[in-house]
């Protein structure tokens, strides 16, 4: 009964949602522009305490934007809204560390596959500057430096897609899991004896990626991820231990 409810409730906003795209106006910008509120009652047969209430409602979720002396404008959400969405998720425990670890892992295996059909030469050197820019920061001991290049080394993978939902749920999963990639990564390079050049595999494995991207060659791509989590896995163990241990670090 309450999922039927929800799901009416749901269908309710989209549908205002998309009556309001049509009633919108396009400015020079390309930004759409609503009517002032009396048209709205008008035209949505709403009374206006109710129109006022859905507004609010879209305002939370980052549909709306109001601009003082402007007007009020819809706006696509972007990845906030699927990121509080994750965060609350995981803090009311709606969803397990495993869990995020997982959906991310899979959405990674996907995307870096794909990259290796669309890359540009650029796309790939690119993508080899950041793999380079850990290698050398975690042997020079930057170890923050060489995580931001982690970090943007994966979301790159998504960049070179070039798919808005696809950058969405990366943007939500990065955010919620930035605490356990930082604690898994200082874990592995902890636990690893480095090469002897000081490189540790944790950085150089990201060098097989390239490798596949500058072939086009998306089997090899597909191998090249998939052995990345796999030593991770294998180096690391638990998620849990992982958050737990990067809380006590900055407590």
């Amino acid at each position: 009964m309450r999922d039927s409810m929800e799901r009416d409730m749901d269908d309710a906003l989209d549908a205002l949602v998309a009556r309001l795209v049509d009633l919108s106006t396009v400015d020079r910008d390309g930004a759409r522009r609503l009517p002032p509120e009396r048209e709205l009652v008008e035209q949505l047969e709403m009374s206006r305490g109710s129109l006022r209430e859905r507004l609010s409602q879209l305002e939370s979720l980052g549909i709306l934007d109001r601009r003082q002396g402007h007007g009020t404008y819809l706006r696509s959400p972007g990845s906030s809204v699927v990121r509080t969405t994750f965060a609350l998720m995981g803090a009311l425990g709606g969803v397990r560390p495993e869990q995020i670890d997982q959906a991310r892992e899979m959405l990674e295996i996907v995307t870096t596959v794909e990259a290796a059909k669309v890359a540009t030469d650029d796309d790939v050197a690119e993508l080899g500057r950041l793999a380079e820019s850990m290698v050398d920061a975690t042997a020079a001991g930057e170890h923050e430096a060489g995580l931001e290049a982690d970090l943007a080394f994966h979301r790159h993978l998504f960049t070179i897609v070039g798919n808005p939902i696809l950058d969405v749920l990366q943007d939500g999963l990065a955010g919620m899991l930035r605490d356990t990639l930082a604690a898994r990564r200082a874990k592995a390079l902890r636990t690893e004896t480095p090469a002897a050049d000081g490189t540790y595999l944790t950085d150089t494995v990201h060098r097989q990626i390239v490798a596949a991207l500058a072939e086009r060659d998306p089997d090899a791509a597909r191998i090249a991820i998939r052995h990345h989590f796999d030593h991770h896995d294998a180096v690391v163990g638990s998620t849990d231990d992982d958050v737990t241990a990067r809380r006590d670090t900055h407590a």
